[in-house]
């Protein structure tokens, strides 16, 4: 049950992931003219359907069991997926990509389903097993790409990108005749009316729990597809290779998970969420910083007193018989963005701005100090920090639903859901979000500026609660700072 619960996971989150790669390649090809908010939009719509879908489809899934409902919600997504490829415009896409983004739904149906097989002591790892299904991701931003290649005959005919969600939905009926043949059902053994299982909503924990769960999967769904346009833009590489690499972020997250729920396990969760939250924070303030060349006015050369330029070059300069060496250019000057530069380079050079001849007063400017920034934003460097802040993410995502069957038993389906609709909402958001402010700023940094903001509101948050709770625990005694998850 595991297994194929995880199979069915995997494919509903390749093809919850659709939209990164094919819009990319849609728009970069000119087979539709869309700018950088409507790609935002069409990489969030799906992540939006399938956000507030969780919490019905995980209430449902308590009453009647997780083989019905995840069978049947991989027949009904497979019906907007195969009237995606008869889309011709902005709005039929839209559609038929809110349509498919049920799927993303089928992480609510799976985590309940999932929990009923195991105890308390295996949930974690179960769970976190589970959740290695995210690297479903992987799956579409590596292939993809290369599909679409060729079936386009390298770029050549275009109009057969229609083919690619032809074969998705092929592939959705398949899993789904799979999951109803091979499937047993089960539903937990204590049976809630609508007002019992949705009583935990009221709890500002759970909201909590979405908020952390916002950043770790929220955000990875996000940069899941957001990678693949960022590549291209920023460091101008192949749709493929920007797939691949867009993939090595994907698919470690979401194998990571399984160690997550381990982790979780042995350590507890609350201590792995500061190890998660803390890691978060930093990472995402080293890949603030963008790719840029600058230059400012740097060290100049005044005359020492007043008198004629009797001598000028590159290197010297000769005023009132006082002699004033020059910093020339660097011979490599022009040449050090093509190098494998991990840190900023800072390049300083001084120019002369007198000629032979030229009578200059004390204090007059002879040579002009100017310097340049350059920072490469090595690509190298960038992917393995994009790469560990997905397995930070991947661990975090088993840590906070780890939290859930210690504090909602009853209520894993309905709460799994909700936090699975607020963590959903950042992959609707966040591309949303990442499309206006970099037209507002310019800088595709910016997206890690965000990423630092909530990191460190996430950290606040949970350090603060779990200071409240230990002053109520131990009143009128100092704060002892204690990691014990089931605290």
């Amino acid at each position: 049950m595991l297994f194929i619960n995880t199979l069915a996971f995997t494919i509903c989150f390749a093809v919850w992931m659709f939209n990164g790669v094919t819009v990319t390649f849609l728009v970069d090809n000119g087979v539709f003219d869309w700018n950088s908010v409507q790609i935002g939009w069409l990489i969030g719509i799906p992540v939006l359907t399938g956000s507030i879908f969780r919490l019905p489809l995980g209430i449902l899934t308590d009453k009647y069991g997780g083989k019905w409902v995840f069978g049947g919600l991989l027949l009904v997504s497979a019906v907007p997926m195969f009237l995606l490829s008869q889309a011709n415009s902005f709005l039929s896409f839209a559609l038929c990509s809110f349509g498919y983004g049920l799927t993303g739904a089928g992480f609510a149906v799976g985590i309940a389903y999932t929990s009923v097989w195991f105890s308390k002591e295996w949930q974690g790892r179960a769970l976190g097993i589970f959740g290695a299904g995210n690297a479903g991701a992987a799956i579409t931003t590596l292939l993809a790409p290369t599909i679409l290649q060729k079936l386009t005959l390298q770029g050549t005919e275009l109009d057969n990108w229609r083919v690619l969600p032809m074969i998705y939905a092929g592939v959705l009926v398949a899993t789904a005749l799979l999951f109803l043949l091979f499937a047993k059902n089960k539903k937990p053994e204590s049976q809630r009316t609508l007002s019992q299982l949705m009583k935990p909503i009221k709890s500002l924990r759970v909201w909590r729990f979405g908020l952390y769960y916002f950043l770790v999967f929220g955000c990875f769904v996000a940069f899941s597809q957001w990678l693949v346009p960022y590549y291209v833009n920023v460091y101008y590489l192949p749709l493929v290779t920007a797939g691949v690499l867009a993939a090595a972020f994907s698919f470690p997250s979401g194998v990571i998970r399984a160690l997550g729920g381990w982790l979780s396990d042995i350590w507890g969760a609350r201590k792995v969420m500061y190890w998660v939250l803390g890691s978060s924070v930093i990472i995402c303030f080293m890949l603030i910083v963008p790719k840029m060349d600058i230059y400012s006015p740097g060290n100049g050369i005044m005359a020492k007193k007043a008198g004629e330029v009797t001598f000028v070059s590159q290197d010297k300069v000769i005023a009132a018989g006082v002699e004033y060496a020059l910093v020339p250019m660097a011979p490599n000057h022009a040449d050090v963005d093509e190098g494998n530069l991990i840190f900023p380079t800072k390049d300083s050079w001084q120019k002369p701005v007198v000629h032979v001849g030229q009578v200059v007063k004390k204090k007059e400017l002879l040579a002009q100090g100017e310097t340049r920034i350059f920072f490469q934003a090595n690509v190298w460097v960038f992917t393995i920090l994009v790469i560990l802040i997905g397995i930070i993410w991947g661990i975090g995502k088993a840590a906070v639903y780890k939290h859930i069957p210690e504090y909602f038993p009853g209520e894993v389906g309905v709460v799994g859901g909700m936090v699975g609709v607020i963590g959903g909402l950042g992959g609707f958001f966040c591309p949303i979000i990442f499309g206006y402010i970099l037209n507002g700023t310019g800088l595709w940094t910016s997206a890690w500026m965000l990423m630092f903001a909530l990191s460190a509101a996430c950290l606040w948050w949970m350090h603060s609660v779990i200071q409240g709770m230990e002053r109520k625990r131990h009143p009128g005694t100092a704060y002892r700072f204690e990691m014990d998850a089931n605290k």
